[in-house]
């Protein structure tokens, strides 16, 4: 069984360990009330909604 001569230095197990992040993307869900696309949990960009009621006032697009 192959074993180490030396350990790994740190900077090469975090840049091992980085790459880990960059496979998992942004779930994307659509707004139940505009039908925009939205990410979970945030409220809505283009109509301001969150759980099903008004949370900020959205400026319309001129």
């Amino acid at each position: 069984m192959g074993v180490p001569k030396r350990k790994p230095s740190t900077s090469r197990q975090r840049m091992r360990r980085a790459y880990n992040s960059v496979l998992t993307l942004p779930k994307i869900q659509t707004c139940p009330q505009c039908s925009a696309p939205i990410r979970p949990h945030h409220v809505c960009p283009s109509c301001g909604s969150y759980k099903g009621r008004q949370v900020i006032t959205v400026k319309a697009a001129a």
